[in-house]
């Protein structure tokens, strides 16, 4: 993917640390109009996002004479797009390789149109969700096994939205983590409390 790519989809906004994010830069009023006003117009802009990116993606099924529903939704301040079917495994690919392209596409069709980069995520027949709740269980029990034994943990490379969840399920269970390694190597070590 060259620079100008990577760029343009926003690909380098996934945030593989569990610090939140700000998303929104409005000051607020002490009676809080002027946040309400900026969540509102948030939502707005992700459901906008979301419209450009199912009217794309529905396209593309057109085009390969596949069937899939469409559910749009935002989550985590993000526009969320959904695609399931009877059989759309090919749109997943191996380990989800489609699914990432797709999302890609997806992206830059968004910020054809909007001209803003977008984090929208796309799933396809619930692949990232089964993902994302297989990963926070695997790491709520390395954190329960780091903090038994306090030993690091390091777990195999993964990508930044696979370390996403991790770093976020080893913080809810109390404990520490972090990324080393380099792309496309990148691995979480999750660290005992007193690290």
């Amino acid at each position: 993917m060259s620079a100008e790519t990577e760029e343009l989809t926003g690909h380098d906004e996934v945030v593989d640390t569990d610090a939140p994010e700000s998303t929104d830069d409005t000051d607020t009023d002490t009676d809080g109009t002027d946040a309400a006003a900026g969540e509102t117009s948030l939502v707005a802009r992700l459901e906008q996002e979301g419209d450009i990116a199912a009217d794309y993606l529905e396209e593309l099924l057109d085009i390969a004479d596949l069937d899939g529903d469409l559910d749009i939704d935002v989550e985590a301040d993000r526009a969320a797009v959904s695609i399931v079917g009877a059989e759309l495994s090919q749109l997943v690919g191996s380990d989800g390789k489609v699914l990432e392209a797709l999302q890609e596409l997806t992206r830059l069709a968004v910020y054809r149109e909007t001209g803003e980069r977008s984090r929208l995520m796309l799933d396809i027949s619930g692949f990232r969700a089964d993902k994302r709740s297989r990963l926070t269980v695997l790491g709520a029990q390395t954190a329960a096994q780091v903090a038994e034994s306090g030993e690091p943990v390091s777990l195999d490379p993964m990508s930044p939205f696979e370390r996403k969840i991790v770093h976020d399920a080893v913080a809810a269970a109390g404990l520490r983590s972090e990324s080393a390694g380099v792309e496309p190597r990148r691995y979480v070590v999750v660290l005992p409390a007193d690290a």
